[in-house]
């Protein structure tokens, strides 16, 4: 099977690499891509939100299989266009992925599902923010309505900060805050079967110990030692197939990733958040752990098949990912700069641990930064311990003017 990616982050390279060693995938192409993942998939130049051009490529390509990355592509209906041309698409509707692509929709789904989540109001003028932040109080959680490539969430105790975010959204989300730590979960659908995935845990916060601001996600682990057996069975009934369910009942039915940001409260399990792609970088560590084919995977979920898979298969090993992000980010970051160390990571460290490009491009013979979140160093071991060990040992050797990452990913997990 010839198959097509879109995006050029390193979800997508964590994709491109899963299915560059699944057998069944003959050809593998990904458009607009990076420079890591054209060591793995031919690239191709083409814009990843105009629909029409990547179901003329993947037309082109004799694709037999197209997997959306990201969410912006999904919202602008991307997976439609494609399917329209008859091809097999992994990734939800426009009309579906709104789950993601509004805040107050995905609210809205979840209470017709009866989907456990925090209380919020949906605001649109000053004074219905004003009351919505005095009835919750601090700490305050305010969401941006839309799309905001992970950084429209802000959760803070200053009154200020909050009500200048909400002003700055058309329409926002204020909800009340949800303790507890908090599980990233995972899980592909044809629209009637939900398939879960393995847990994961990210790092939102751009500083050790959750300081600093709100970024797309700093590093990730998987599994989660601290978390009960039983949880992925109890989302799976009280979250995942109620929403896949509640999204058939309404006349858009939901394929592709569901993916399900969830606090671990006092209270029980609550949704934070829906995605509608494979997050980043749980992506990373999770598909580090899958030893099941992943081609065959998602072409059952496109073609609605998704009951005639074999259980999924996972290793018994950890996953540990640590982002490498430019100088300034998550605000205005510096690109252009050179990135050296790959392949001394390459020849000392693989395959226990890996380099997944996210902001990268060639300049001639150099890779240099072309994005916030440069480089997901990603490393595999017996229990997190160790797969924290070899994940930093490879960090080490990359040079990267001005970047930064966190140096405390998987530590409390690790130590527990």
């Amino acid at each position: 099977m010839k198959v097509l990616v879109i995006g050029g982050g390193a979800r997508e390279h964590a994709l491109c690499r899963s299915l560059s060693l699944d057998p069944d995938v003959t050809a593998l192409h990904c458009a607009p891509g990076n420079a890591g993942i054209a060591e793995v998939a031919e690239l191709h130049p083409v814009d990843p939100l105009d629909g029409d051009a990547v179901a003329r490529l993947a037309t082109e390509l004799g694709a037999g299989l197209v997997v959306v990355g990201p969410e912006a592509p999904l919202v602008a209906g991307v997976a439609d266009a494609v399917r329209a041309v008859g091809i097999p698409v992994f990734g939800p509707s426009r009309e579906a992925a709104e789950l993601e692509g509004s805040k107050a929709f995905a609210k809205d789904v979840m209470a017709g599902a009866g989907v456990p989540t925090a209380r919020s109001y949906v605001c649109t003028t000053p004074e219905e923010i004003d009351e919505a932040l005095d009835a919750f109080g601090a700490p305050y959680v305010v969401k941006d309505d839309g799309l905001a490539a992970g950084k429209g969430v802000v959760v803070t105790d200053d009154l200020a900060q909050a009500r200048a975010h909400a002003l700055a959204c058309d329409r926002v989300v204020i909800e009340e805050f949800l303790d507890g730590p908090e599980v990233s979960l995972f899980a592909i659908t044809d629209g009637t079967t939900v398939l879960p995935l393995q847990p994961a845990q990210d790092f939102k916060r751009a500083l050790d110990d959750d300081a600093g601001p709100n970024t797309g996600g700093m590093g990730a682990y998987s599994p989660l030692p601290w978390a009960d057996p039983k949880l992925v069975e109890e989302v799976l009934a009280t979250v995942l197939q109620p929403t896949v369910d509640e999204l058939r009942r309404r006349g858009t039915p939901f394929s592709g990733l569901l993916y399900a940001g969830l606090a671990i409260t006092g209270r029980g399990v609550r949704v934070i958040e829906f995605n509608a792609r494979f997050g980043d970088p749980e992506t990373q560590v999770v598909l580090a752990r899958l030893r099941t084919p992943l081609a065959g995977v998602l072409l059952n979920a496109a073609n609605g098949t998704l009951d005639d898979q074999a259980p999924l298969t996972w290793s018994d090993d950890a996953a540990v990912t640590v982002v490498i992000a430019s100088h300034n980010y998550p605000e205005t970051p510096r690109t252009g700069d050179p990135i050296e160390g790959l392949d001394e990571v390459a020849e000392k460290d693989a395959p226990l641990a890996y380099v997944l490009h996210a902001g990268t491009k060639r300049d001639g013979d150099a890779v240099v930064s072309a994005g916030g979140r440069v480089l997901s160093v990603t490393a595999t071991g017996t229990d997190l311990a160790q797969a924290r060990e070899r994940a930093y040992a490879a960090v080490g050797r990359i040079r990267l003017d001005g970047s930064q990452h966190r140096t405390d990913i998987a530590r409390k997990a690790a130590e527990a």
